[in-house]
């Protein structure tokens, strides 16, 4: 039981040291990692990294994971810091933590929400993690309707978008009025559409006044959504 605890441990610990060296790769090549240059950085043979990872798109995975629980943990907490009841403050809180988090881990984010990497196809269970973060942000609506602090519109959805806010609906699931939910799909997108515009440079010297444009946005998409100002 002991050699089995030990050589566990022990595994565990090439495995982090393989996602750190491939974390490093992620900032200086992208996504085009390399298990042989992993290996090599870390003095091993080419082969014995296999035993940890069977294939490159295995430790992608594994930094994919990686990447979305953190994300989701830092929206999270962000969310959870905030008096339940300011629904705007809650709002503001995840946008700017999951914007915080991509500056400080922008390789990783690049990861995420970059260009698809060639010839990769994330499994199944990266769907559930890489969930978080908008189902933050549609908890804070639900929560907004449960207590009556906000009122949806009367507006109707033309199909097919109704269709597709019906079935996103389902699979998340959660029980909002279409529009308010497709407004809340609005806030995502625009979210980490301003993240990554920032993050790759798209704005930068347009707008180097970046704090205060990311605030006037989100601002704005609160206000889309119908997030009361107190």
């Amino acid at each position: 039981m002991v050699a089995h605890t030990l050589r566990a441990r022990v595994r565990a610990g090439m495995i982090d040291e393989i996602k750190a060296v491939a974390r490093r790769h992620l900032a200086t090549d992208g996504a085009n990692l390399s298990l042989r240059a992993v290996a090599r950085d870390m003095g091993m043979v080419s082969s014995a990294i296999y035993r940890y990872f069977p294939s490159r798109d295995d430790l992608l995975t594994a930094l994919i994971l990686e990447a979305y629980e953190a994300l989701g943990d830092a929206v999270e907490s962000a969310d959870a810091g905030v008096d339940q009841a300011d629904l705007r403050g809650r709002w503001l809180a995840a946008c700017r933590a999951a914007r915080a988090w991509a500056l400080a881990h922008p390789a990783e984010y690049a990861l995420l929400y970059g260009s698809p990497v060639p010839g990769y196809a994330a499994p199944d269970d990266t769907v559930a993690p890489a969930q978080r973060p908008p189902e933050t942000l549609v908890g804070i609506l639900r929560d907004g309707v449960a207590t009556g602090r906000l009122h949806p519109s009367g507006e109707e959805l033309p199909e097919p978008l109704r269709s597709d806010v019906a079935e996103l609906a389902a699979l998340i699931p959660v029980d909002l009025p279409p529009a308010l939910l497709a407004r809340g799909m609005a806030g995502w997108t625009q979210l980490f559409g301003l993240i990554s515009f920032e993050l790759f440079g798209r704005i930068n010297r347009a707008l180097p006044h970046r704090d205060e444009y990311f605030d006037h946005q989100i601002g704005l998409m609160a206000d889309l959504v119908g997030l009361p100002t107190s």
